[in-house]
């Protein structure tokens, strides 16, 4: 690695919940965090799994800065926050990634979390008919249910709903305005519950919620991953902020060097790196049995590497432009490779 950085550690302090939106008022209208701060905003969710490893194992102890972590519970409010100046980086999916660039122009993707994420997820009953009629398995299942296949994910425009629109139109063929109705959901959590009360068909998402389901034994299984249709699907990523990229280069190295090195603890240690999750995110919540199983899924493809997802990042940037009315981002605004070929660079 570039930087080895040797002075005293600093202390991590994490807020969270009210605490944590109360913050934001003081936040507000800076350029992110001092010159011996680091800000850092991210969402409780598996793809967020470098912070998790880095806070549970002390590597932000290893900058020269005091790191700040501020927990929010969805993509939009994190947009809203770093759009007023409160964060040097900010831990969540490509699509809230696309829609802070294009709102402020002053931040790049400079590291991914992960990679072919999603998984389709469809009933039992449907899995059948669909490994027996393919894509006319939604015809097949309107005729004989008399209504249409309703998928429940995160809301239009996020990305589970992109990859699944993307999935029905360029692999299946089919129009997801009229083939299948989508639901959008609020997260997580009301995607599990629609799941497991029998209130939607399927869904678009990502770990651990297909282990939850099968763990539970629900009715449920995989009928299409990521991996397969759309390889270096991105999922979450680190943008960061041109203020720490330009002029604070070593601290902006160093959390892209700390964020590699928790990837690679990922690798070696997927055990001790899913129960650092499960601990940042609450047990009540995720179960260390539940975070370890879903460790070994294809789909816990976790990964630093930017230049991974950089061509599948234009899909999403065209669906993120049609579906949010935003710019349609190139690939030179939405990433700046240099922070990680710096930081892995012999």
């Amino acid at each position: 690695m570039r930087h080895s950085f040797e002075q005293s550690r600093r202390t991590f302090l994490k807020t969270t919940g009210a605490a944590g939106a109360a913050g934001l008022t003081g936040l507000a209208g800076c350029a992110g965090g001092s010159p011996d701060e680091l800000t850092v905003a991210y969402m409780p969710i598996y793809p967020d799994m470098q912070h998790f490893v880095m806070e549970k194992e002390g590597y932000y102890g290893e900058l020269d800065a005091e790191v700040k972590a501020t927990e929010f519970t969805d993509g939009p409010s994190i947009i809203q926050a770093y759009a007023g100046g409160g964060f040097d980086v900010a831990l969540f999916g490509i699509v809230p990634a696309l829609i802070t660039i294009a709102k402020t122009g002053s931040s790049k993707v400079t590291a991914a979390n992960i990679q072919n994420a999603m998984k389709i997820l469809a009933s039992d009953e449907f899995a059948d008919m669909y490994a027996e009629h393919g894509a006319d398995a939604f015809q097949e299942f309107e005729e004989q249910k008399g209504r249409k296949f309703t998928f429940g994910t995160f809301p239009s425009g996020s990305t589970p709903d992109i990859l699944l629109r993307y999935w029905l139109r360029n692999e299946l063929g089919l129009d997801p305005q009229t083939a299948v109705n989508i639901k959008g959901l609020g997260g997580a959590g009301p995607v599990r519950q629609a799941l497991l009360a029998g209130e939607i068909d399927g869904t678009s998402i990502m770990e651990p919620i297909p282990t939850i389901i099968e763990a539970k034994d629900a009715p449920f299984q995989s009928i299409a991953w990521a991996g397969n249709f759309m390889p270096g699907q991105p999922a979450a990523v680190a943008l960061m902020r041109d203020d720490l990229r330009k002029n604070r280069t070593d601290l902006a190295e160093g959390f892209v060097e700390q964020h590699v090195r928790a990837t690679n603890f990922t690798h070696d240690n997927p055990d001790a790196a899913a129960k650092d999750a499960a601990q940042v995110i609450g047990t009540d919540v995720l179960p260390v049995d539940i975070a370890q199983q879903a460790m070994q899924s294809k789909a816990s493809d976790f990964i630093s590497n930017p230049h991974e997802i950089a061509e599948p990042t234009k899909v999403f940037a065209e669906y993120t432009s049609r579906l949010k009315g935003i710019e349609k981002l190139s690939n030179d605004q939405v990433f700046d490779f240099s922070v990680y070929d710096s930081v892995v660079e012999e």
